[in-house]
């Protein structure tokens, strides 16, 4: 037994279960009792107020990614309130607002010293259970959580807002890889949850055009709202040509792929110019057909992008400041025993639905 699993088979001195909404078998959520997970000497308790279903959650339903093997609690975009603290925990009491990172990372490893946790060789992600272990996530009325991936909230960031922290952090951290200056052209590709909080970034760094790519109407129109400068749908409009038509002929400098399958990175490089910047954060795909010779004789830097490193900070400064909106992102806020019926409406792709935050 691994020691993740081993906090949700202990419970605290009260004995008492919590709710939590357990993936039991694919295909097969269910709100019921578990225990209250168990604190290290290291951990804070929290009690859980809101947590946004993340599409990867989604994703995760049927097995299709093969990183949610059942029985596992989901969720790990969520903020929530501190009742309880480790014997070593500095900095942290019961009553403290926070939210806190997707990722739990060992401090003494190699990737972490140099600054890049995001890629730590035992690195583990809250509500995954990839096969190697399982780290229950935030779905339930308690989560236990490492007191170094603690971030505080500011006072006017209300819960359900800090619940989106996480994929404003992605985007900020891929929006760091791609050094886009100010009145440089950019492109989106994908408006949905990350793609949505892209536009937000590169509209606040000055990217000029910003140009949001998608399939779906209704988040091309939010994406405009968000900043876009111009939407282009590929199956209405000629990306090609509006491209030449936006960027001097030359094609954007700066791409950001956020659906992660061949159709679109292929599109994401033809858009971009030669000596461009491709940013690949979609993942959907396991591969994909890869344009080598477009790519070697144009010169394209494609970098991929692998979750936060340490952009949480940020993105709480631009949610409180307004400069990043995550109202517009949010859907429905629903209790958490709804949260099996709001899965299969995300699952089954309803109209209009982003982000739905379930509130234990």
């Amino acid at each position: 037994m691994d020691t993740s699993e081993k906090r949700y088979i202990c419970d605290r001195s009260t004995h008492q279960p919590m709710k939590a909404l357990v993936l039991e078998e694919y295909n097969r959520l269910v709100y019921t009792d578990v225990p209250v997970p168990e604190i290290g000497e290291n951990d804070v308790l929290i009690e859980v107020k809101a947590c946004g279903i993340c599409g990867s959650d989604v994703h995760g339903l049927d097995g299709s990614t093969g990183r949610r093997i059942p029985p596992l609690i989901m969720g790990h975009e969520a903020s929530g309130v501190i009742v309880a603290t480790g014997s070593q925990v500095k900095g942290w009491s019961e009553g403290d607002r926070v939210t806190f990172d997707s990722t739990v990372y060992p401090l003494n490893d190699w990737y972490t010293l140099q600054g890049r946790y995001n890629l730590s060789d035992n690195r583990e992600v809250l509500g995954v259970s990839p096969g190697n272990y399982r780290r229950h996530g935030a779905f339930a009325q308690y989560v236990a959580i490492p007191q170094h991936i603690l971030y505080k909230l500011p006072d006017q960031v209300t819960f359900e807002q800090a619940a989106m922290v996480e994929p404003v952090a992605v985007a900020l951290h891929a929006f760091s890889l791609s050094d886009l200056k100010i009145g440089e052209s950019c492109l989106v590709m994908g408006a949905g949850m990350i793609g949505l909080c892209m536009v937000q970034c590169a509209s606040a760094a000055g990217a000029q055009p910003l140009v949001a790519y998608d399939l779906n109407e209704e988040r091309l129109a939010l994406a405009s709202r968000l900043g876009a400068d111009q939407v282009i749908h590929p199956e209405k409009q000629p990306a090609d040509a509006i491209t030449m038509q936006l960027t001097s002929n030359r094609g954007f400098d700066v791409v950001f792929e956020a659906v992660g399958i061949s159709p679109t990175v292929n599109t994401a490089i033809q858009l971009a110019r030669k000596g461009g910047r491709v940013i690949l954060t979609g993942n959907l795909s396991l591969a994909i057909e890869f344009p080598l010779q477009n790519v070697v004789t144009r010169e394209i830097r494609v970098q991929g992008s692998c979750a936060i490193r340490g952009e949480y900070e940020a993105a709480l400064k631009m949610i409180a400041s307004g400069k990043i909106r995550v109202d517009p992102l949010i859907s429905a806020i629903a209790p958490l025993s709804e949260g099996v019926s709001w899965f299969q409406r995300l699952y089954q792709k309803e109209p209009g639905l982003n982000k739905v935050i379930l509130v234990p």
